[in-house]
């Protein structure tokens, strides 16, 4: 294995992890197989009794899954990494590896669909007690983890109104509680954000999103530190197998390869963009972190090194307006995945979070007239065009009958 630690993130991305074999290719080798073979009995048991380093079996480890796992690592500035079959498995498997009944989870109030519906529904079946409060509130952080809790689990900017978590204070408070910090850092991706940096314990990332960017594969990343994803995380995953497949692993890193390239550029055009959508009259408002209006806009230029990819506005005519301006788009496409090298749009009040209720919605400030908009690669002038050319044709109608 090439040693790249002291190399910086565009390098990593490109040359971290690399194991090459004795044909030294230059791209890393997919290694489709399920088993590995032992030169003898007393190999494999030495094995089994982890007194020997070496493969066994696919669901444990895979060299090109190890591949993805220590680039993942260097480019997060985290001790170890294991890669899951999806984002969900990797939240999943944070939370319930380190958990048991009778312990605590504080969780930001603000989370994706699926993920809140662990915390409110899955864990209280195990005897475990979650407590939600309002993300950007530190007077309600202070009095959740006032007595002890053993998990925090937010994200920042979260899903879908792009509000922050004030990483170093949250982190400070948990700590004090005895709780581990777990943070889903999708949404900046690694290069605009290192909640390690900042007092968090564990990463996890949905790798379907601008990891892979091209809307090909699924996969799931838990990133911390060795002792614990080696002697919390790595049980739970063998013996439930959450697995990646080989093939999957392969496109990630070839994903991670034009990550930077992707994600600065589909930054500056989400910031040209929010700026624009906040000139238009058929828009109620804009959220984009690195914009003077976003109310938690000085956290965003100091916990962030830019504004990411994601765009969230607000038109007149709630639901109907939003639903208008979403089919009059012809180059942004509706769909509920985001960090594509295509542009995409989606409902969230109702697709991914649909389910978590009108109440709850209510309280996470997702209006029926939010439409989320991951930015992509395309021209931003032709972005722009579609958008205005949407809200010009879908709003009005609506907006005249408020």
């Amino acid at each position: 294995m090439t040693d790249t630690q002291a190399y910086r993130s565009g390098t990593l991305l490109i040359h971290g992890g690399i194991q090459r074999s004795n044909f030294a290719e230059t791209a890393e080798a997919l290694y489709l197989t399920s088993g590995f073979l032992y030169d003898s009995a007393e190999q494999a048991e030495a094995t089994f009794r982890e007194e020997v380093d070496r493969y066994q079996y696919s669901r444990f480890s895979n060299p090109t899954i190890a591949m993805l796992e220590e680039r993942l690592a260097q480019l997060e500035g985290a001790e170890a990494c294991r890669v899951t079959a999806s984002g969900m498995a990797a939240v999943h498997a944070a939370l319930f590896s380190h958990l048991k009944a009778g312990d605590r989870v504080v969780a930001a109030r603000a989370l994706f669909g699926g993920c809140f519906w662990i915390v409110a529904n899955l864990l209280p079946r195990f005897g475990i007690e979650a407590e939600f409060v309002d993300a950007a509130d530190l007077d309600q952080w202070r009095v959740a983890l006032a007595r002890p809790a053993e998990l925090v689990l937010l994200e920042t900017p979260s899903n879908p109104m792009l509000e922050l978590v004030d990483l170093a204070q949250v982190c400070a408070l948990a700590h004090q509680a005895g709780a581990i910090v777990v943070v889903d850092n999708v949404f900046a991706t690694p290069l605009l954000q290192k909640p390690l940096t900042f007092g968090a314990d564990v990463i996890v990332y949905s790798c379907t999103k601008h990891i892979d960017g091209q809307g090909r594969v699924l996969g799931g990343a838990v990133l911390g530190a060795r002792e614990w994803i080696e002697k919390t995380l790595q049980p739970f995953v063998r013996n439930t197998g959450p697995t990646l497949s080989a093939f999957n692993a392969w496109l990630l890193l070839k994903g991670l390869e034009t990550l930077r390239l992707r994600v600065d550029a589909a930054s500056l055009s989400a910031e040209r963009i929010a700026d624009f959508l906040a000139t238009r009259g058929e828009v109620r408002r804009v959220w984009y972190p690195t914009r003077s209006d976003h109310p938690q806009h000085a956290l965003a230029v100091r916990q962030m090194l830019g504004g990411g990819t994601m765009v969230t506005f607000e038109v007149a005519g709630d639901k109907e307006g939003a639903f208008r301006t979403m089919n009059g788009l012809r180059l942004i496409r509706i769909s509920n995945n985001l960090g594509d090298s295509k542009s995409l749009a989606t409902h969230p009040a109702t697709t991914t979070h649909m389910r978590i209720g009108a109440e709850e919605r209510a309280r996470q400030g997702i209006t029926d007239g939010a439409i989320r908009l991951s930015v992509g690669l395309e021209d931003t002038d032709d972005l722009i065009e579609d958008l205005a050319r949407a809200l010009g044709r879908a709003v009005p109608s609506v907006r005249a009958a408020e």
